[in-house]
């Protein structure tokens, strides 16, 4: 019986230990503030507000200051909307299909993935009221006397809404069991202003949850269902908004393939902006011993899979389009390839086609620091992609002149000239990124505690514990 009692004590002693070293590093950011934390936030808070200014200068002079004419309508803010809404999706999505599989190695980077998707998506949103340019016509989205049924536009705002909310959720659930661990970590912080509002905080969040193994079984549902919804939802929402483009008439956007063409080019720059922050948090707030190298090839594997069947799609597209050889189709094409737009797609092509490929094929390339550079690039060039898409179709006059310099191909094209106004609110929203990540986790632990410790006790985080032998 003794016996017995000593090699429980034995086992039980560093379980006990590695549970107060997830506790302590989740909590770290929460309950301690580093030196670089408000020099970064008060940066960031100046870039955003350069933005917000940059928005005024427009409401009060008109789309013309940021570069939109008749002859380029649509620009970089139908860029920035999709690009930003569609990094959004490859937190939640990767979050969910890690919560499905059951994936042993997902518990360290699930909550930071979560918040990527939950700070990306309203940002996302909010290039919608630049893109109309009078800020009151936001009513004709929130207001139903108003509301335009026949508009992509529209259906594309209750569908991003609708996964706002479902992401919101998502991001909440995980939280609930956390709460309580906070609430006793907190009840030893000094009784000052900001622990008592955490504390406040954290007793609504918890609510009447016990932690019983109903409730957590419950509650583990919940996540589950939500995880599931949450697939469809993505798909969904960024298919309507292709339909925006794909439903016009003009060509480069009337493409069939778009709704899948988006939907990939989300995951795929999703992906590579979760493998960025993941990077960025675990290296600032020291979390090396629980986000190992092998996390950062495992997503990588994933983010590549997307690339592949984007660089399919981005293939199929142009060899149709170019092999029809109809006027417009062929003009856009032409443009895009060899023509004034050649720089931006080649340099996409390259940098988010082939440089990732190769990186995740090298062995040798395949590290920590090879998937962080292969995702710089896939985020750079897919929003480049996004530019590619959007302006040249926007620029094609609609009625081609033989007689023009360079015949048919050559035509009448707009062009779109950056200015000041587009850039300092591209760059806002940008910084806005960091600025709420570091916001949210000085509320909300950085790790999901109780999931890692669900985890550790039933084995299921085996491969996590392998996974440092590479570390």
């Amino acid at each position: 019986m003794s016996n017995d009692l000593l090699e429980s004590e034995r086992v039980s002693e560093p379980q006990s230990h590695a549970r107060e070293d997830v506790r302590a590093a989740a909590m770290r950011p929460v309950l301690e503030t580093p030196r670089w934390w408000w020099p970064s936030v008060v940066v960031l808070g100046v870039i955003v507000a350069l933005g917000i200014v940059a928005w005024m200068v427009q409401v009060a002079d008109g789309l013309g200051t940021a570069g939109y004419s008749d002859g380029a309508f649509w620009a970089i803010y139908e860029a920035n909307l999709v690009a930003f809404i569609g990094v959004s999706y490859g937190g939640a999505v990767v979050s969910a299909i890690l919560r499905l599989t059951h994936a042993g190695w997902r518990a360290p980077l699930t909550r930071i993935a979560e918040a990527t998707a939950l700070v990306t998506l309203p940002i996302g949103m909010m290039f919608i009221i630049p893109h109309l340019g009078s800020p009151q016509k936001i009513w004709e989205l929130v207001w139903p006397p108003y509301w335009n049924l026949s508009s992509p536009i529209l259906w594309d705002f209750f569908a991003v809404s609708t996964y706002l909310l479902a992401t919101m959720v998502f991001f909440y659930l995980p939280l609930v069991p956390d709460a309580a661990i906070v609430l006793e970590r907190l009840g030893d912080a000094p009784a000052d202003r900001r622990t008592r509002t955490r504390r406040t905080l954290y007793r609504v969040l918890l609510g009447r949850f016990g932690g019983t193994p109903h409730e957590r079984a419950a509650l583990n549902g919940a996540i589950g269902l939500v995880a599931i919804m949450i697939i469809p939802m993505a798909v969904s929402v960024h298919s309507v908004l292709s339909f925006a483009f794909s439903s016009s008439s003009r060509p480069g956007y009337m493409e069939t393939i778009f709704p899948v063409y988006f939907v990939v080019a989300a995951l795929y720059s999703g992906v590579a902006l979760v493998v960025l922050v993941i990077a960025a948090v675990r290296r600032l707030y020291h979390l090396e011993a629980f986000i190992v190298p092998r996390h950062f090839v495992r997503l990588g594997f994933v983010m590549i899979a997307f690339g592949a069947a984007y660089l399919y799609l981005t293939f199929t597209e142009y060899l149709v389009d170019g092999y029809s050889g109809t006027v417009g189709a062929a003009a856009w094409v032409y443009q895009d390839i060899a023509g004034r737009y050649w720089i931006p797609f080649w340099f996409y092509f390259v940098a988010a086609g082939i440089v990732p490929l190769v990186i995740m094929a090298v062995r040798r390339f395949r590290t920590t620091t090879g998937v962080v550079i292969a995702s710089t690039l896939v985020v750079a060039a897919l929003w480049v992609k996004r530019l590619v898409i959007v302006i040249p179709p926007a620029t094609e006059p609609l009625v081609q002149s033989p007689l023009a310099k360079g015949g048919v191909l050559a035509g009448n094209w707009g062009s779109y000239h950056f200015t000041w106004v587009p850039i300092s609110i591209t760059v806002a929203a940008t910084a806005a990124i960091p600025l709420l990540l570091l916001i949210v986790f000085r509320f909300v632990p950085i790790l999901p505690m109780a999931e890692m410790e669900e985890m550790a006790e039933t084995g299921e985080d085996r491969d996590v514990v392998s996974s440092g032998e590479v570390a």
